[in-house]
């Protein structure tokens, strides 16, 4: 409890500070809080993915600082350090929170930790870097490169991914695609992305951690014979990817507008085109797991009927909020 706390502090100070020194050491404060928690199961695994994390966030802290101390210097080349130091910057911080083309550290890490732990790696330890990316949008057409690249790598590598860690990492780095995309646009845009993504996240580790699933083919052979539950994971599924009724089409939905509104046409293209490659990895999965039926499972699996029900109405209630949050925006 003493380190999640510390943990939140280091990201609520990093956001909140006025100096780029507190913003340094409110990102340090976080990995420290971070690792204890990563090792709290104590097996091989976590101990792995902690000091891959640890030399990670390491190296790009060392980065970070050295960007820090460039833009602090009084030279005559003030435009160009500026410049370069601006890229360290954003390189560091897109490398803390694992976007592509610096994710290489993320599935990895991912792979070793529980599902509590992945679901904080997923979501709040996204909020630090994110919103001091926003900070520093200064040269667009990096950005506009970091997203594209984004996108074109975590919709190819979900193509015949079994582990559902790394599935999830790499919806991960897609949607990380898409929320600096809409910060770029609009800072409304991306909070309400934000928001709407981490429900989502929590929502499918909760429900992959009370079937103890890691894998596709541990998940088929959960849902033999369980219709609830094959329904529970095809909403959350169609929620990730993005697709209409469900709540993770709004915000897709009003970046594209936006974007279209700003006549930025081709990076509106790929975005779809990745993200209708997501659509096809998820249906393909949802429909796999809709007509399999093992005959024999291989471990008791037991999920009792209350939990059922609180699942089936989180989902409803996922759903639903598309249907009124149309209604609020189309009002306002």
């Amino acid at each position: 409890m003493l380190f999640l706390m510390t943990l939140i502090i280091g990201t609520l100070m990093s956001i909140s500070s006025y100096t780029l020194m507190g913003v340094w050491m409110g990102l340090e404060i976080n990995l420290l809080s971070m690792i204890p928690i990563m090792q709290k199961k104590m097996n091989l695994l976590s101990t792995e993915s902690s000091i891959k994390y640890f030399i990670t966030q390491a190296m790009a802290s060392s980065i970070l600082i050295m960007a820090i101390i460039m833009m602090t210097m009084k030279t005559g080349l003030l435009s160009t350090v500026e410049k370069s130091s601006y890229m360290m910057m954003n390189s560091a911080l897109l490398t803390k929170m694992g976007m592509a083309p610096f994710h290489f550290w993320f599935p990895e890490v991912m792979e070793g930790l529980s599902w509590m732990n992945c679901t904080i790696m997923l979501t709040w330890q996204k909020l630090a870097p994110m919103v001091l990316v926003m900070y520093n949008m200064i040269f667009p057409t990096f950005m506009n490169m970091i997203i594209v690249v984004g996108l074109l790598i975590s919709s190819i590598m979900s193509f015949n991914q079994i582990s559902m860690r790394k599935l999830l990492t790499y919806s991960s780095i897609n949607h990380m695609s898409w929320m600096m995309s809409s910060m770029m646009i609009m800072q409304s845009i991306w909070l309400y992305y934000f928001i709407i993504y981490v429900m989502i996240t929590v929502n499918m580790t909760m429900l992959l951690n009370k079937n103890n699933i890691s894998s596709m083919p541990e998940m088929f052979l959960s849902m033999n014979n369980n219709n609830l539950t094959k329904l529970l994971f095809m909403m959350n599924f169609m929620n990730l990817s993005g697709l209409p009724p469900f709540l993770g089409f709004l915000p897709k939905w009003m970046t594209i507008q936006m974007l279209i509104n700003m006549n930025l046409i081709v990076l509106s293209t790929v975005m779809v085109i990745t993200t209708t490659m997501m659509i096809f990895i998820y249906m393909k999965i949802s429909m796999t797991s809709m007509i399999l039926n093992m005959d024999q499972i291989n471990w008791n699996f037991t999920m009792n009927k209350k939990n059922n029900f609180n699942m089936a109405m989180m989902n409803f209630m996922v759903l639903t909020l598309l249907i009124t949050t149309t209604i609020i925006f189309n009002i306002i």
